[in-house]
């Protein structure tokens, strides 16, 4: 699952493409105005951004070449409605990756945030996930532990791939709370730990050794279960 920031102002546009990423799973951000875009690229984390050429307050290439200018490294991927090569290679002389023109079709967008999400290093492919007898499909948006399924809620699903994708790796309560909740969700880190709490519950029921692991102090992560000595 990828956090995707999409800036677009027509409506139509912003809803199929938001609706064609949520259904790969994706966490999207949807903002109309040019300047509210680049305040969210340069405040929070993202994957990708897909920016439209023409917005109000300040248009795409603006956006990107004062995001590149400040040192961001998001992948962005242009929206244009022109097909002049003058204006797509204008994008990536700004700093975008790559451009796509109007009207696009469904799997083209797919491919292209693939690409982009691949290129940057991310890691978001649709292989099984497996930490000890705990086994995540996202193609399937499937978890098993010991042939038996979980059924976890959209949230608490995010927050176990996330963890099983980066295994070993311990993260704050901040630092979920970012990856996984969009800046429009009410949330609080309180929700995040009862996310969490509910999630081991589900994951860690009838005694089993638990995946998820608190590192005192400092936040979650995904390993091997702890056995005790007996």
């Amino acid at each position: 699952m990828a956090k995707i920031l999409v800036v677009e102002d027509t409506p139509e546009v912003s809803r199929m493409v938001r609706d064609i990423l949520a259904f790969e799973h994706h966490l999207v951000e949807v903002v109309d105005r040019g300047d509210e875009g680049l305040s969210r690229l340069c405040a929070y984390s993202y994957d990708l951004a897909i920016l439209d050429w023409n917005l109000p307050g300040m248009n795409g290439i603006d956006i990107c070449r004062e995001y590149r200018s400040s040192g961001g490294n998001t992948p962005i991927l242009m929206l244009t409605g022109n097909k002049k090569v003058s204006e797509k290679s204008a994008g990536l002389d700004a700093g975008a990756d790559d451009y796509l023109t109007k009207p696009f079709h469904q799997q083209e967008l797919s491919s292209r945030v693939r690409a982009l999400l691949r290129r940057s290093g991310a890691q978001f492919s649709s292989t099984v996930l497996k930490v000890g007898d705990v086994v995540l499909d996202p193609g399937s948006y499937k978890v098993n532990r010991a042939d038996e399924e979980i059924r976890l809620v959209p949230k608490e699903f995010a927050i176990l791939e996330f963890l099983m994708r980066h295994r070993g790796i311990v993260f704050s309560i901040e630092a979920i709370h970012s990856r996984i909740w969009t800046a429009e969700e009410e949330s609080s880190p309180e929700i995040v730990r009862t996310h969490i709490k509910n999630l081991r519950k589900k994951v860690d029921s009838d005694g089993r050794p638990s995946v998820i692991q608190t590192v005192h102090g400092v936040g979650y992560k995904v390993d091997e279960p702890r056995v005790p000595k007996p």
